[in-house]
């Protein structure tokens, strides 16, 4: 997956690194901002009951 991901980006090796890092900022910030929050919704780490 990653070689194939590599391959088909544009440019030289530093400028692939430069678009993989902006990929990469750009799914966390969706995760944190959006994905997180909502899946908070569902899970809630106070409820835990140990016997």
């Amino acid at each position: 997956m990653y070689a194939g991901l590599w391959h088909i980006l544009p440019g030289p090796w530093w400028v692939r690194v430069l678009i993989l890092l902006v990929l990469a900022a750009a799914v966390l910030y969706g995760l944190f901002f959006w994905v997180f929050p909502w899946v908070s919704q569902f899970v809630n780490p106070q409820d835990v009951t140990v016997q």
